[in-house]
C-alpha cells in the first residue's frame, strides 16, 4: 500500500523476556535469512540522533496517540562515519513509513551546530523538507538513543523482523559519531524489543515461528522510552 508516494508498512512490536528472545531465534536458523547488516556477529549498533522542537511534539504525539505523525532523525550503524543518514519516521493511521537520505559527515556537523541553510538548496526532497522543519518549527537535537539489533527478513511480505537488546540513551553529547559518549541503561531486566514490520501480508509460516500468542502488541517508541528516562518527561 502507497500513500503520496510513500511505501506503507505494518508494523507490530513486543516486549519479550530472554527466555523467549532465545526460543524465537532457535527456531528462525534455517527459516529465516540474515540481514545483510550482520556481518561477523549475531548483532549490530545503532545509534540515532533524535530531533523534536521547543513543544516536544514528536514526544508528545506519541504519548497521546496521534494517528498522522512524524519525527526526524539522523543515524549511524556500528559507528561507521562512511554511511550517515537522515531518516523521517512517520505514522500513518495504523501504517508506518520510512524515508533516508545519505549525508556527508561534512553536512552532519554543520546540521549538529544548526547550520541549516545549505539543506535548501539541495537536489533531494528530504533534505529541503527537513530544513523548512528546521526553521519553522525549531527542530533541535534532543536525544541519542543506541541499541544493539539482531535482524532477520523474509522475501515473501517483504517481512523484516528485529531483536533490540540493551536499550539506552545519552545526552552527555548529541555527536553520535562519539565513540565515548557516556549510556544509561533503560531497562533493568533483560528486556528484548521485537518489531515484525511487513507490507501487505505476513505469512503463516512467519506467524508461526514467532508464536507470540499470548502477548499483546505494545505501542513502543525507544524515543519516547528514552526521553521519559532521561528527561523525566510526564
Amino acid at each position: 500500500m502507497k500513500y503520496n508516494n510513500q511505501q506503507l508498512r505494518h508494523e507490530l512490536k513486543y516486549y519479550i523476556n530472554a527466555h523467549e528472545y532465545a526460543y524465537i531465534k532457535k527456531r528462525f536458523i534455517g527459516s529465516l535469512d540474515r540481514d545483510d547488516n550482520c556481518t561477523n556477529n549475531d548483532s549490530y549498533n545503532v545509534k540515532s540522533l533524535y530531533f523534536d522542537d521547543v513543544y516536544n511534539s514528536a514526544y508528545r504525539e506519541k504519548q497521546i496517540s496521534i494517528d498522522n505523525r512524524k519525527k526526524f532523525r539522523i543515524r549511524i550503524y556500528n559507528d561507521n562515519n562512511s554511511l550517515i543518514k537522515l531518516e523521517k519516521k512517520s505514522k500513518i493511521d495504523n501504517y508506518t513509513s520510512k524515508e533516508a537520505q545519505e549525508i556527508t559527515c561534512k553536512d552532519y556537523y554543520k546540521i549538529l551546530q544548526g547550520d541549516n541553510s545549505f539543506l535548501l538548496d539541495s537536489s533531494y526532497r528530504l533534505l529541503r523538507e527537513f530544513y523548512i522543519e528546521c526553521i519553522t518549527k525549531l527542530l533541535k537535537p534532543n536525544i541519542i538513543v543506541e541499541y544493539d539489533r539482531e535482524a532477520y527478513v523474509c522475501q515473501a511480505g517483504n517481512v523484516r523482523i528485529t531483536f533490540d537488546n540493551n536499550l539506552r540513551a545519552s545526552i552527555s553529547s548529541y555527536d553520535i559519531l562519539n565513540d565515548k559518549i557516556i549510556t544509561k541503561r533503560i531497562f533493568k531486566k533483560p528486556i528484548v524489543i521485537m518489531e515484525v514490520k511487513y507490507d501487505s501480508f505476513l505469512p503463516s509460516y512467519v506467524r508461526n515461528l514467532i508464536q507470540l500468542c499470548n502477548h499483546d502488541i505494545s505501542a513502543i517508541s525507544k524515543y519516547t522510552m528514552c526521553r521519559k528516562e532521561i528527561y523525566n518527561c510526564i
